[in-house]
């Protein structure tokens, strides 16, 4: 029976032969992820009333990243809480305020094709770059997950994002993610599983897919898939992971889809989404009347090395304009570590770049915040009211090339005409 790679992957878990849509199975659990604000502070209490233990240390990959570098008492206590709980639990795959849970995750060699993965956040879904299928739970779930190692599971349907073509110059995993947006709306996922594939999305690197999978979470759905292939092969070789397998790891011919969507990428214009939603997401054209203050290169979706070098291609030569904070979080340290090395920090600090701490931060509504009525254009994924701050904040979402090109005009820009 032909089967989408979410089928393969649930059916692996499940330990069947082939699961179809609707099935309620129960799955192993590969590797359960969490982080400070998720993980411990919540769970500890929870074992400590049932009298229960974790199912196997060696499978739990926990990361500090939301209240890192939090000046405040609490900050300070939740992160302690952490480095407590897994030194008492003997939790090895500890990683302490080293970057974002996601980018860390891939960039340790933690995920790899055919694995079945939990993690406690929304945007867990980014492991789906690397053809394993991972979706957000919350604490409740993560518990059961933490003493049990499995999980139930409705076997949803796939819907796929086909893309042909090249993207063009300026264009990238980020405005595929906000066209989507735009054109699906916070619900068009409903659910259900999100693939992407065809030509431009081979010609990916990985963490432009992971941009890709990371945000399937605001079309509301469960996981987003990139099946595995030689450039997953050769990140993750790089990563440590060991020996990689590619089969079976891939959607069959002719099997179950919910629908199929076409799209031409050399047509794709960058996008921005204007407050206070990812689905109001429109052409970069419609929005470059807009003056802002803030330009902000950062979180998982927006900060990874290749969101940095993006950003360097437009600003290299550049100053960023007068009366603009261009405020730079980069994803992890390695990546910043790398961006140091071969120059790419370089070129943004001397356009003017502010560098933050390798943390969620401003993106989870942490840190030092906007200023009140502050109109600001983002990497980030999301542009909720309020959530980065003051509700007076009007934030629109771009890519790291838009952003880049924002802070040097003073206003949204379209980044075409600027990138080196």
């Amino acid at each position: 029976m032909a089967q989408t790679l979410a089928q393969k992957l649930i059916a692996r878990a499940a330990g069947r032969a082939a699961v179809s849509a609707g099935e309620i199975v129960v799955c192993r659990v590969d590797l359960a992820m969490f982080h400070d604000s998720s993980g411990p502070r919540r769970l500890k209490p929870m074992l400590e009333r049932l009298g229960a233990g974790v199912w196997d240390p060696s499978r739990i990959v926990l990361v500090t990243d939301h209240y890192v570098g939090g000046e405040d008492a609490e900050s300070r206590a939740i992160v302690r809480i952490a480095r407590d709980w897994a030194k008492a639990e003997g939790i090895r795959n500890f990683h302490d305020g080293v970057g974002i849970c996601h980018v860390v995750l891939a960039e340790n060699g933690y995920l790899r094709p055919g694995m079945f993965a939990v993690g406690a956040d929304s945007h867990s879904p980014t492991g789906g770059a690397f053809g394993a299928y991972m979706f957000g739970i919350g604490a409740t779930e993560m518990l059961g997950v933490v003493v049990t190692g499995e999980i139930w599971l409705r076997v949803p349907e796939t819907i796929l994002m086909h893309w042909d073509g090249r993207f063009g110059a300026g264009v990238c995993a980020k405005d595929v993610m906000l066209f989507l947006c735009g054109r699906f709306g916070l619900d068009g996922g409903a659910y259900q599983v999100i693939e992407f594939a065809g030509a431009a999305i081979t010609a990916l690197p990985m963490q432009e897919r992971m941009t890709l999978a990371n945000m399937t979470a605001e079309l509301g759905a469960q996981t987003g898939l990139v099946a595995a292939d030689e450039t997953t092969q050769r990140y993750l070789a790089a990563a440590g992971a060991g020996d990689v397998e590619l089969e079976p790891w891939h959607s069959d011919q002719g099997a179950p889809l919910r629908a199929r969507h076409a799209f031409d990428a050399d047509r794709l214009t960058p996008q921005v989404a204007a407050p206070h939603s990812p689905a109001n997401a429109r052409p970069v054209a419609e929005f470059e009347a807009v003056a802002i203050e803030v330009a902000y290169v950062g979180a998982c979706t927006g900060a990874k090395l290749e969101d940095l070098r993006m950003a360097a291609r437009v600003l290299e030569g550049r100053r960023v304009a007068a009366g603009v904070a261009l405020l730079v979080a980069p994803a992890s340290r390695r990546d910043q570590d790398t961006a140091r090395a071969e120059g790419t920090l370089g070129v943004l600090e001397q356009a003017g770049a502010r560098l933050l701490p390798n943390a969620c931060g401003l993106c989870a509504g942490y840190g030092e915040g906007f200023a009140p009525q502050a109109t600001v254009v983002s990497t980030t994924a999301r542009n909720f009211k309020g959530r980065m701050g003051d509700p007076s904040v009007r934030v629109y979402l771009a890519s790291p090339y838009t952003v880049a090109a924002s802070a040097v005009a003073g206003r949204i820009a379209d980044p075409r005409e600027l990138v080196h």
